[in-house]
């Protein structure tokens, strides 16, 4: 139970950073390998507010993703935007290159070393129960979590600003012709996923840890939620991120010698299986 306990609260901490990336990639059809640096500016600020300004942990994790989503939307408006309409590899050579350079930026000015995080002491310690540990700091993500899920899809499902953003990628050219500024719809989607990298990145220090190499580090992992899930799909993300952290975190309990092998395991199944994901939708002819 503990196992499992543990592999929800990755699970959720894994949703919580890559369903920016899904939001991206999916609604947007942008391909933004650099969604990782955008979680990483997000733990480094959280940091930085923590360490070196005293800003309270339950205030600083709102203020990481406001900066992350500040920093999004004006690479949006200076860059992104500009390739909205390119290929699928000059998206991911762009973003590459934003990979390596958020990574030299963060080790010139923080240095090389993890950095150091304490959690208020009432997030701390753990919760005793029959044949259960819950950590409170994984039962705090757990819940946060969850409330993010529910509003996300509610917001982009049920809501007016969801509905012109799917009219927006659908057609474009339509949206704009019945009066959809396509262009601040795609900004504030972008800051909208950019913060929840943010939000998650800050979140993920305790857990992941953070240091310039954490964008290459963990990369691969948002990918896989994406391609599990279902590209675009919340509800995809949600079910793709608890399925990949309970088997992670058991793999690595019960059988440590194969390290990461059963989430790639679970990928290649899935994919096999189910090109689309989970949750994708079919692709037609």
């Amino acid at each position: 139970m503990t196992v499992l306990f543990d592999g929800i609260a990755s699970g959720m901490l894994l949703f919580l950073i890559s369903v920016g990336l899904s939001v991206t990639l999916g609604l947007m059809n942008f391909v933004n390998l650099a969604h990782g640096a955008f979680a990483m500016v997000g733990g480094y600020v959280c940091v930085t507010l923590l360490n070196r300004l005293g800003v309270p942990f339950l205030l600083s994790l709102p203020l990481a993703a406001l900066a992350t989503a500040a920093v999004g939307v004006l690479l949006e408006r200076v860059l992104y935007r500009r390739l909205y309409g390119a290929t699928h590899l000059d998206q991911v050579l762009f973003s590459i290159s934003l990979v390596f350079m958020s990574m030299a930026a963060a080790s010139y000015f923080f240095g090389a070393n993890q950095q150091p995080l304490q959690l208020p002491e009432f997030l701390r310690g753990q919760f005793k129960l029959p044949g259960l540990d819950m950590g409170v700091y994984r039962l705090f993500l757990i819940v946060v979590s969850g409330l993010i899920a529910w509003g996300l899809q509610a917001l982009v499902s049920g809501t007016r600003f969801g509905a012109q953003l799917r009219a927006s990628v659908d057609n474009p050219r339509a949206a704009r012709g019945v009066g959809i500024h396509v262009e601040r719809i795609f900004t504030l989607t972008f800051a909208l996923g950019t913060a929840l990298a943010g939000l998650g990145g800050a979140m993920g220090v305790e857990m992941l840890g953070l240091d310039p190499g954490f964008p290459v580090k963990y990369v691969v992992y948002f990918l896989i939620v994406v391609a599990v899930g279902g590209s675009g799909s919340i509800t995809g993300s949600l079910v793709a991120s608890l399925i990949l952290g309970v088997v992670d975190v058991a793999g690595k309990y019960y059988v440590p010698e194969i390290g990461s092998f059963l989430i790639y395991a679970v990928m290649v199944v899935t994919l096999v299986f189910r090109p689309q994901g989970l949750f994708g939708r079919k692709a037609t002819r």
